[in-house]
């Protein structure tokens, strides 16, 4: 019955949010197998972008399931890595950084922008969804 009494503005959020995941994880998993040679002995990029659009799946079903602070800052979180992983690889060529492969890659592919405008709506949808409920949740619930 909770879920009912929402107003229409956090249910669009939520539905912006849950759109951008979406995006982020179909996008990640069609690429996925495309980058298999990208690799250290512990990680692929293929995994990487596995585990991504996992937890964007995650996220989305959390959100929708139990809207609430926790779970619209857990899809901001997934939005947000996203954004500054696809930006930083662009910028930066890091190489190897432990067990995570060298994902530089300076071009910006239909995908690469389907992706970052999937997770970047996320993240903004899903920020503006925390302080919605960051506003509700009493001083005492907080500490």
């Amino acid at each position: 019955m909770e879920l009912l009494r929402r107003g229409w503005i956090e249910w669009t959020l939520i539905l912006i949010t849950v759109a951008g995941l979406a995006i982020d994880a179909y996008v990640h998993l069609h690429i996925a197998s495309s980058y298999h040679l990208v690799r250290t002995s512990a990680l692929s990029q293929t995994d990487l972008f596995r585990i991504e659009s996992a937890m964007a799946i995650v996220a989305a079903i959390w959100l929708v399931l139990r809207p609430n602070l926790l779970s619209a800052a857990a899809a901001c979180l997934v939005g947000a890595a996203g954004v500054a992983a696809v930006t930083f690889y662009y910028y930066v060529d890091p190489g190897q950084l432990g067990p995570i492969p060298d994902m530089y890659e300076p071009v910006w592919s239909a995908d690469k922008t389907r992706s970052f405008d999937g997770e970047a709506l996320a993240a903004v949808a899903a920020f503006v969804l925390a302080l919605i409920y960051l506003r509700r949740t009493p001083r005492k619930a907080r500490s």
